[in-house]
């Protein structure tokens, strides 16, 4: 059985991965250079996703930085800390640069004969190979313009700011920092002892990145900074694909779905997806059954309410707060330190961030 990923980035190999160890014929259709990912950019992945990583994709332990704590404050509420997940006890949350991982992976893949790369070709040359799946990853194809263009998109007129900033060795780098200012949310990711990503979600359009330099010396909660690398930008906005298949074209990753980074959940959200539709392969092959459009049916009716939930649930926290800002109103700051000390709620929301809603 034969499978076709469209798309060079670093969901598409780790679908190639998957889908080639249980045998299958991958090939994946890209443009002739691998994608490039900004060294600034980081990603958040939860205890339970960095398992199925280490277990179905490959280890990424080395190059993986545990955090232990996440606090979060508010501008608005003088700067004191109202929430605190802490786990010390084990691990829940993992940082990773792109470059990184990506590399790693693409190393990884080199001598899978199962695998091969193929050019970009029209989706009609595509469709006439007679693949059992086609799993397209990338938006700019033209599958995506045929098929999937319908989409539910919130534009938050505001922009990520990333970088990386270089500061004083700590004894322990363990603890992220979330601050929802009035500008809007920023967090402090530790990648090393001596390192430590932003990412800073600005709701007014800001091009001079001198004045981020600023705020982020503003905010820094407890880092001896020595350099800042180049900040780079980029636009927000959530997304919701309203159908996720055509036949036997199934879209995929931040085709089906894009969150606001404030929770670093957009990429758990495919990890996710991805385990999901590993599971619904698996199923068809134990039965002997020829994998064929019902997989992308049943991923669909099972998957699509669960990501829309989840993905409302994290726009809902950044609205929370983003009418705080604006109205300079401590209510629902001094309401959600009361709940982080109840047990239940913290436990709920751990839970929530690290499975979501699993089907």
């Amino acid at each position: 059985m034969k499978v076709c990923i469209i798309g060079n980035g670093l969901v598409s190999l780790i679908l190639a991965k998957v889908l080639s160890k249980k045998a299958l014929s991958v090939d994946i259709f890209s443009d002739s250079t691998f994608k490039k990912y900004n060294p600034t950019r980081t990603i958040g992945i939860t205890k339970s996703n960095l398992d199925y990583i280490n277990q179905n994709v490959l280890n990424i332990e080395k190059i993986s930085w545990e955090i232990k704590q996440i606090k979060i404050f508010t501008e608005n509420f003088k700067k004191r800390e109202i929430l605190n997940f802490n786990n010390s006890d084990k691990k829940t949350f993992f940082i990773v640069k792109n470059e990184e991982f990506f590399s790693l992976l693409k190393k990884n893949l080199i001598n899978n004969k199962l695998i091969r790369y193929k050019q970009n070709k029209d989706y009609k040359r595509i469709l006439k190979e007679n693949y059992n799946l086609i799993i397209n990853c990338d938006s700019n194809h033209q599958i995506t313009k045929k098929f999937f263009s319908k989409k539910f998109i919130k534009k938050y007129n505001s922009s990520a700011f990333t970088t990386i900033v270089t500061h004083k060795k700590l004894k322990k780098n363990d603890i992220a920092f979330q601050i929802f200012t009035r500008n809007g949310p920023i967090a402090f990711l530790p990648i090393s002892r001596t390192r430590t990503s932003i990412v800073y979600s600005f709701k007014t359009k800001l091009n001079n990145t001198s004045d981020i330099t600023k705020l982020i010396y503003k905010f820094n909660p407890i880092y001896d900074v020595k350099k800042i690398s180049k900040i780079s930008k980029f636009e927000l906005k959530s997304l919701n694909l309203r159908n996720y298949y055509e036949d036997n074209i199934l879209a995929f990753g931040d085709l089906l779905h894009q969150v606001h980074p404030l929770a670093g959940q957009g990429f758990n959200m495919t990890l996710r997806d991805i385990s999901y539709l590993s599971t619904l392969i698996d199923e068809r092959i134990n039965l002997g059954l020829v994998i064929d459009n019902t997989i992308c049916r049943d991923f669909e009716k099972n998957i699509k309410d669960k990501n829309l939930i989840f993905s409302t649930g994290i726009d809902l926290i950044y609205e929370f707060f983003n009418f705080e800002s604006k109205t300079n109103n401590e209510l629902i700051s001094k309401s959600l330190k009361i709940l982080g000390k109840n047990k239940i709620f913290n436990s709920f929301f751990k839970k929530f961030a690290d499975s979501g809603l699993s089907p």
